[in-house]
This record gives structure tokens, C-alpha cells and sequence, in this order.
């Protein structure tokens, strides 16, 4: 068989397996490593892609971030900005961030997982808090100056650094 015949033959497969477990579309954003990630970590494959990625053991849910670098790390994006400050930190702990127990930083290499770390959400929104507090800052000095982003949500990263300091290694 030719490879892009069995590239098809693959991809139509993979597609079938997910529709028939209620996993969605695994070529959809990350959904692919997301369903692999839980797979690996026994974990179940949440039904929806918004909320959590998937349920751990205790049925908690959990985040997961995924990179090909060469070191675990996450990217919080397309954060919804809130009216107040006080606001925003309630958003994120309900929400965003602490709401899920458990985040999975999950490093992929030749299509394997090959490293996950475990961090506490109430550690990753300690590490977050600031970051986000001044794009938060930063974007609203920006609308107030009339020169507003071209993307107004709010970003921030956890480093391989912090992930080491407050995580866990599980893979």
C-alpha cells in the first residue's frame, strides 16, 4: 500500500474509533493528543471540547497542554476578559483555572507521548495570577488609549521552570 493510501485508510479509521466513543473529532485543535494523553494516563476522554479535556480516576476534571519542544510547558490563551479585575480572578478560579484539580503539561515526540507532569490548578493559578494580571493591564491601557488589541482575550504561559518546581512527573 502506498503511504498516502494508508495515511487515508489511517485517518478514516481514527475518525471512525473516536465517533463511535463519543470522543469528537480527534483532528479538531489538540483533541488527538488529548484523547492519546488520556488514554496513556488512564484517564477518560471527556464527550466535549469545551470544559475539561478529560476525567481522571476520582472523575475530577482535568487540563491538559500539549508541546512537540524539547521541554513541557503551557500555553493559557483565548482567556475571556472580564469587567473588573475582581471580576477576572473569580473567572479564573471558578472557571478557567482552578476549577480543574489537576493540569497535565504533556510533551509529545515521533507521535508518542513521552513525558506528562502533573501540577495542582490552585499551583498553576498561582503561577499564572501575575502573568495574566498584567496582559490584563497591559490590554486594558491599550482600549482606554483607544488602541485596542487585535485580540483582546488574555494569554499567559507555565514554563518548563515552574512546571518542574510545582509539578509532578507521572510519565
Amino acid at each position: 500500500m502506498h503511504p498516502e493510501q494508508r495515511y487515508k485508510q489511517l485517518y478514516e479509521e481514527m475518525a471512525q474509533l473516536c465517533q463511535e466513543q463519543g470522543w469528537g473529532d480527534p483532528f479538531s485543535y489538540a483533541r488527538s493528543k488529548e484523547i492519546y494523553a488520556a488514554c496513556a494516563l488512564g484517564h477518560t476522554v471527556a464527550d466535549s471540547y469545551s470544559g475539561a479535556d478529560a476525567f481522571n480516576q476520582q472523575n475530577d476534571p482535568t487540563e491538559y497542554k500539549s508541546t512537540i519542544a524539547k521541554h513541557c510547558q503551557g500555553a493559557y490563551t483565548g482567556i475571556s476578559v472580564q469587567d473588573t479585575w475582581e471580576e477576572q480572578e473569580r473567572y479564573l478560579i471558578e472557571e478557567k483555572i482552578v476549577k480543574y484539580p489537576e493540569h497535565y503539561f504533556n510533551r509529545f515526540e515521533s507521535g508518542k507521548l513521552v513525558e506528562s507532569w502533573k501540577m495542582p490548578g490552585t499551583a498553576v493559578y498561582a503561577v499564572l495570577l501575575p502573568k495574566i494580571k498584567k496582559d490584563y493591564e497591559r490590554k486594558r491601557t491599550q482600549r482606554i488609549a483607544g488602541r485596542p488589541a487585535a485580540d483582546p482575550r488574555l494569554s499567559a504561559n507555565v514554563c518548563w521552570t515552574e512546571i518542574k518546581k510545582y509539578g509532578t512527573q507521572v510519565i
